[in-house]
């Protein structure tokens, strides 16, 4: 049964537009708070929270060893090494820039398929070269420019290459069923290892004298771009095809880049910019295809495949 119009269109503005704001959210955060120590802190928080709302609904939190090690694994290389570095990554460079090169995850997923030797069709690896040669744009200027933009750039693309990874390697380990169990569990590790980093490097050891903003911006992290956005991405997933779901792909950059500009005064250079557009139609095409039905019984199994690969790719 097809869900009504006006929830369907309610849950995909709400992926678009909380987990294109989250950029603008991280780079605010990161103004007074300790980058690490504040994304561990926002993890643990959510993944407290989806726990409790779980266990409220009446479904089980328990799960099996080996399905508790791999939602940590997938938690450290999603949300340690990805999300936490991007909130690293946003101490030096502009919030946009970030997004851009996070919109390119999509990209990097076809390229761990090929060099896995998984079938890929040739309009698909196309786009995806495409979409990586736009990537260095954006990339290579900004970090010509100076030291500190050249590192952050660095900690950023490292950063989508481990959420690209995870994505990628979550289809093959053994996760608990429900998203909303496999999530939280990802959330407590990824936030837990995320707060040992921070102390081990140092971070909260002065104490933290954060701003009003910056809290306020923590909040909405943990609030809206963990626990809203990821209850409506859910719902998606089981209420909507693949094919619109994965629409966020390229809306959230967008988006990102829209609030940058507007907010922060962020401005691309002219051939980051032509980077980011390259960038965007690749994951625009990559996506509408990779979401096509194929044609005959013997690639049934590609489909289902392919859906999983880009709902992980999500």
């Amino acid at each position: 049964m097809r869900p009504a119009p006006l929830k369907l269109w309610t849950a995909l503005l709400t992926v678009y537009l909380v987990w294109g704001s989250t950029y603008l959210a991280i780079k605010i955060s990161v103004r007074t708070l300790p980058p690490l120590l504040s994304a561990g802190a926002r993890f643990l928080a959510a993944g407290i929270l989806l726990a409790a709302i779980v266990d409220l609904s009446g479904r089980s939190l328990r799960v099996s060893r080996r399905q508790l090690l791999s939602s940590a694994a997938a938690g450290t290389m999603l949300l340690t090494l990805g999300v936490g570095v991007v909130t690293l990554s946003e101490t030096r460079i502009d919030s946009s820039i970030a997004a851009m090169i996070a919109g390119s995850v999509p990209l990097q997923v076809v390229a761990l398929r090929l060099l896995a030797r998984e079938r890929v069709a040739v309009a698909t690896r196309l786009a995806a070269a495409a979409g990586l040669g736009g990537l260095a744009l954006i990339v290579v200027p900004g970090g010509a420019s100076g030291g500190s933009s050249a590192i952050g750039l660095a900690l950023m693309l490292g950063a989508s290459m481990s959420w690209s990874t995870g994505s990628f390697v979550s289809r093959r380990l053994d996760l608990p069923p429900d998203p909303f169990v496999a999530t939280a569990y990802e959330m407590l590790a990824g936030g837990g290892a995320l707060v040992a980093l921070a102390l081990a490097v140092g971070e909260g050891v002065r104490g933290v004298d954060a701003s009003t903003a910056s809290v306020a911006a923590w909040a909405y992290l943990v609030l809206a771009g963990s626990l809203v956005g990821f209850t409506a991405y859910a719902w998606l997933l089981r209420n909507a095809p693949i094919s619109q779901v994965v629409t966020h792909q390229y809306a959230n950059p967008i988006v990102a880049l829209a609030l940058g500009t507007l907010l922060l005064g962020e401005r691309l250079a002219a051939v980051a910019l032509a980077g980011a557009a390259v960038v965007l139609v690749a994951v625009f095409v990559t996506v509408r295809r990779e979401a096509r039905p194929p044609q005959g019984r013997e690639v049934a199994r590609g489909d289902a495949e392919r859906a999983e690969a880009a709902e992980q790719a999500a």
